[in-house]
């Protein structure tokens, strides 16, 4: 069976290319395809239960996204995670995140602050603690990723979840090594509060807080 059209932000379906990106691109995010390894289009393929050509034209979006390298003769691979990029990747972030914290408290749309109401509910203390560490890191994933949505700038969008991603499989690295993630996901409740609520500047205050928070955890395990 062929991989099924999913839709997309805007309800329009989504191409095979589109499909293939996003799902390597979750699985690499998410060291589903560890650093490193050797990525094989034939098996992708077969995984997605779609074609060579969605796969090849989705590895070559990601190698532009530093998440797979290509080497001439010798293939393509799940880019290393360097946690000497940490510093760079939060440079970028701490700049940017609270942008568009503020930018989504001023453009949401009803509908964005409806999906975003929902999700502060999904980060209640009581249900968080249930979840693992796999499914916390992808509810922060789902977080962000409708938070930068809700900015209304695709091109703020594209670039923070790039650099989300990045950061991503730092955190990835160490997550069961860190004994307060629940904690650090749930510090999402009141930053969606105050973008469902409108309030810019502490839409922003609180961004800037969480990814500063975010690389003060990690460097404290290193």
């Amino acid at each position: 069976m062929r991989a099924t059209v999913n839709a997309g932000g805007d309800g329009a379906p989504l191409s095979l290319s589109e499909q293939a990106y996003r799902a390597i691109r979750d699985r690499l995010v998410m060291l589903d395809i560890r650093p490193g390894m050797p990525i094989k289009e034939d098996q992708l393929a077969a995984s997605l239960d779609m074609g060579r050509t969605p796969v090849r034209e989705a590895l070559k979006r990601l190698e532009g996204e530093r998440l797979v390298v290509a080497y001439p003769r010798r293939g393509t691979f799940a880019t290393e995670v360097n946690i000497t990029d940490l510093a760079h990747i939060s440079e970028v972030r701490q700049q940017l995140e609270p942008v568009a914290a503020a930018k989504a408290a001023l453009r949401a749309t009803p509908a964005d602050r409806i999906a975003l109401g929902e999700l502060g509910a999904e980060l209640a203390p009581e249900r968080i603690s249930t979840l693992s560490p796999e499914q916390l890191m992808r509810l922060d994933l789902r977080v962000h990723r409708a938070l930068y949505a809700a900015t209304r700038n695709p091109y703020l969008e594209d670039t923070l979840v790039r650099y989300d991603n990045l950061a991503t499989r730092i955190w990835c690295l160490f997550v069961d090594r860190l004994p307060g993630m629940a904690g650090h996901v749930g510090e999402h409740g009141p930053l969606l509060r105050a973008v469902v609520d409108g309030e810019e500047e502490r839409a922003a205050r609180l961004a800037a807080e969480h990814v500063a928070g975010f690389e003060r955890e990690v460097r404290a395990l290193l």
